[in-house]
């Protein structure tokens, strides 16, 4: 697939073996029982993302455990997974199968967010169990290890365990009988060191992973904030975490793109570079969140390296309507800075 196709629509993405009309998804943890799917395509996203869904049902964390920070645009939640359990969501998936196929033909595909019990001892099981249950109804499925909220589960982000982890899951979903299998993306947090982003990208590279999320919700707390709550134990979502999510996926892009890798090592870098040959500019796709609330905010992650975008907290303080101010600012923005489309402007801050 080349840079950018100019016959294209300018918001359309062709990524993870996929169509997106547009590059504006809603982010994991708005419906974690997939409840409202297909009301949340008709506010105008490009694709969906439901969950997180773990094995078996949870209540998740005790209320109260999420916090409006008004004066920041922020939110702190300490959810905990809560979740239906796959066999409810597999249920209430199943029952509009035909919808979302004929959705993910016109472009709108359909993302499953994969977590773990509380109470698990097998983290790998769990996410394993997921992918068998929940796989043959998603276009991609995203690991998630980057939660804040589930003791010990960023834990899994450590390049030993990840590894273990997602030889697993990918074995698991080359075994699913469905013609289409789902791409296998994981999702990140912003609160890592160079030396985990360095051992991330080079896991994700050498297993052939097909994507990343960049990024999840941050436990730090910058001094900026303003709002009484933001003393709350939990994750930090919303403006304040633009910046730090954005820098997340410049370095992740910089770290997966194929080239310039010799810290990495020399097994990562020929496992990228020959993932690379079919994939966009080189790189391992990155879906971006983290902050937008605006088309400048999405071009900046679309820049940075993101083929991509997600918002969740943006839709507490401006509702519904947002989606589509954010749809025709970045095709505006994109006009202006000579981009025909969206696939031209990815990494764009990467190039000499």
């Amino acid at each position: 697939l080349p840079v950018y196709d100019p016959a294209l629509a300018p918001q359309e993405v062709r990524v993870l073996r996929q169509r997106f009309r547009n590059p504006v998804g809603l982010a994991a943890g708005f419906d974690k029982q997939g409840e409202a799917v297909d009301g949340l395509y008709k506010m105008g996203f490009g694709f969906v993302e439901i969950g997180t869904v773990t094995p078996k049902p949870q209540e998740g964390n005790p209320r109260p455990r999420v916090f409006r920070l008004a004066e920041d645009e922020a939110v702190i939640n300490r959810y905990g997974f809560n979740s239906h359990g796959h066999a409810a969501v597999e249920h209430r998936l199943r029952a509009r199968q035909e919808t979302q196929l004929r959705l993910t033909g016109a472009g709108m595909p359909l993302g499953i967010n994969l977590g773990k019990n509380k109470s698990s001892t097998d983290a790998a099981a769990d996410y394993v169990a997921g992918v068998r249950t929940l796989g043959p109804l998603a276009d991609y499925l995203v690991v998630n290890v980057s939660s804040p909220n589930t003791p010990g589960l960023r834990d899994l982000q450590g390049k030993a365990e990840l590894r273990d982890l997602l030889t697993k899951v990918l074995a698991e979903r080359d075994l699913l009988p469905c013609e289409r299998k789902p791409a296998v993306l994981v999702k990140i947090a912003p609160d890592l060191t160079m030396q985990d982003k360095q051992d991330i990208a080079s896991v994700i590279c050498e297993l052939g992973v097909d994507g990343l999320i960049v990024s999840n919700t941050t436990v730090s707390r910058p001094s900026s904030l303003r709002s009484r709550q933001h003393t709350e134990p939990g994750g930090l979502s919303g403006k304040p975490l633009r910046e730090l999510s954005t820098q997340t996926i410049r370095e992740m892009y910089s770290l997966t793109r194929g080239r310039d890798r010799a810290d990495l090592g020399v097994h990562a870098g020929v496992a990228c570079a020959v993932l690379t040959l079919h994939l966009p500019t080189g790189q391992v796709p990155i879906i971006g969140v983290g902050g937008v609330s605006s088309g400048r905010d999405a071009l900046e992650k679309i820049r940075a390296g993101a083929s991509l975008v997600q918002m969740y907290t943006a839709l507490v303080y401006h509702g519904p309507p947002v989606v589509g101010a954010v749809k025709r600012e970045l095709e505006e923005l994109l006009r202006e800075q000579g981009f025909k489309n969206v696939m031209e402007a990815v990494g764009a801050d990467h190039q000499c």
